[in-house]
C-alpha cells in the first residue's frame, strides 16, 4: 500500500522548477515529515527539460514510477503533455498555459501540437489550467510563476500552505519575499476560481 504523497514537478530550464521543489522540500521539513527528492535536468540553460521528484512521507526511493503520481505540476504545456504517463488515475493535473516550442520545430520543421491540441489531449485528467505568468506579471515579477504555480497546486498537497509560505519566504531573495508572498496567494485564488 502506498504511503506517500507523490508530486512531479517538470518544467524547461530557467522556469524555476528547482526552486519550487526546494521550496517544497522545506515546507516538508517544517512540517517534520519525511521528504524524499530527485532532479532530472536537461540541457544547463533555458530550453531544456527539466523535472523534479518529491516523495512526501515516502520510505523508499526519490524516483516516482510511471503511473503513479498524485499531482503534476508542470511550468510548460508541452511538458505537461510529456510527463503526463506519470500521473496515476484520479490523480490531479495543475498546468501553466504556457507554450515554449523546442528549437526542433524551428530547424527541423517539425509540426507540433497546438495549444487546443495539448489541452485537449490533457482533458482526461482532473486539470487546473492557470496563466501563471500573467499572474506573475500582475504581482510585479515575471520570475515569480513558480510561486504562483505553487500556490495553485498547494490545493491538492497534504502539506499546509502557511508550511509552504513559511518555506518561500525564507528561501526566495529577501527583497522578493512581499512579491513572492502574494503570487503565492494569488496562485491559491486562482485555482479556487478556476475549479468553481
Amino acid at each position: 500500500m502506498k504511503s506517500s504523497f507523490d508530486i512531479l514537478m517538470v518544467g524547461i530550464g530557467g522556469q524555476g522548477t528547482i526552486l519550487a521543489s526546494n521550496i517544497l522540500g522545506q515546507a516538508c521539513l517544517l512540517e517534520g515529515r519525511s521528504v524524499k527528492g530527485a532532479e532530472t535536468h536537461g540541457m544547463a540553460q533555458r530550453g531544456g527539460s527539466v523535472e523534479s521528484h518529491i516523495r512526501v512521507d515516502g520510505q523508499f526511493g526519490p524516483l516516482i514510477a510511471p503511473g503513479q503520481a498524485d499531482l503534476l505540476l508542470s511550468f510548460d504545456l508541452l511538458e505537461a503533455l510529456r510527463y503526463s504517463h506519470y500521473l496515476k488515475p484520479g490523480g490531479t493535473m495543475v498546468v501553466n498555459r504556457h507554450l515554449v516550442l523546442p528549437t526542433s520545430v524551428y530547424t527541423q520543421k517539425i509540426d507540433a501540437p497546438t495549444e487546443q491540441d495539448i489541452i485537449a489531449a490533457l482533458g482526461k485528467f482532473r486539470l487546473c489550467l492557470l496563466d501563471a505568468d500573467q499572474i506573475a506579471q500582475e504581482v510585479g515579477s515575471p520570475l515569480s510563476q513558480n510561486v504562483v504555480m505553487l500556490g495553485a497546486a498547494s490545493l491538492a498537497m497534504p502539506l499546509k500552505p502557511e508550511s509552504i509560505l513559511s518555506a518561500v519566504k525564507s528561501l526566495v531573495p529577501k527583497k522578493t519575499i512581499e512579491i513572492n508572498a502574494r503570487a503565492f496567494e494569488m496562485g491559491r485564488e486562482a485555482a479556487i476560481q478556476s475549479s468553481s
